[in-house]
C-alpha cells in the first residue's frame, strides 16, 4: 500500500520542487504567477517566503517518500473568511495514480480539525479534466461553472467550481 503525506516545505526541497514543477503541461493548469520556467532559484525563494508564514498552509506531498506534488490553502477573508480555497499539482510522472485525490483528502481533513471552516473550494481549467475527477473522488461536487472566467495562454477559458461543505 502506498503512503501519501503532507509536511510543510523545507529549504532542501528546492531541487525536488524545480524538478516538478518545471513543466509546462502543469504549468498550463495553474496561475500565470506559477514561474514558467521554474528554476530552483524559484523554488528556493518560494519556500522561503512560505516558510515564514505560520501556520503553514502550503505543503510539499510525499508519496512512497518522494515528493510528487504541491497543495496548499488559501485562506479566505473579510465575509469570505468561513471559506478556504485549494491548489494542487502532481508531478507528470505521478499521473493517474490517485495521489491528488489522497492528498485532498489528507488537507480537507487537516482543515476541518484545525479551523473553523464550512466551505473548501478549487477552481479548475475547463480542459483539467483529471483534477476534476480527483476533486470528485475526494468528495466534492461541481457547484458551478464560470463562462468566461480566465485568460491562460492567450485563451478565454470557462473555470469550473468544485466545493466541498464541512
Amino acid at each position: 500500500m502506498s503512503k501519501t503525506i503532507l509536511r510543510p516545505w523545507q529549504k532542501e526541497d528546492a531541487q525536488q520542487l524545480a524538478a516538478i514543477a518545471n513543466n509546462k503541461s502543469i504549468w498550463n493548469n495553474v496561475l500565470d504567477s506559477f514561474p514558467s520556467p521554474y528554476t530552483v532559484m524559484d523554488a528556493l525563494q518560494w519556500i522561503t517566503n512560505e516558510s515564514a508564514i505560520t501556520p503553514a498552509s502550503k505543503f510539499a506531498i510525499h508519496y512512497n517518500g518522494k515528493i510528487v506534488g504541491s497543495i496548499g490553502m488559501n485562506m479566505q477573508d473579510d465575509v469570505y473568511k468561513n471559506a478556504v480555497e485549494l491548489g494542487y499539482y502532481i508531478g507528470q510522472p505521478y499521473w493517474g495514480k490517485g495521489i491528488a485525490t489522497e492528498a485532498i483528502k489528507i488537507l480537507v481533513a487537516h482543515i476541518n480539525q484545525n479551523e473553523k471552516i464550512d466551505r473548501v473550494f478549487a477552481r479548475v481549467f475547463e480542459h483539467n479534466k483529471a483534477s476534476m475527477k480527483a476533486l470528485q473522488k475526494a468528495g466534492f461536487y461541481l457547484e458551478g461553472i464560470q463562462r468566461k472566467a480566465a485568460i491562460k495562454n492567450n485563451a478565454v477559458l470557462d473555470v469550473y467550481v468544485w466545493a466541498m461543505l464541512l
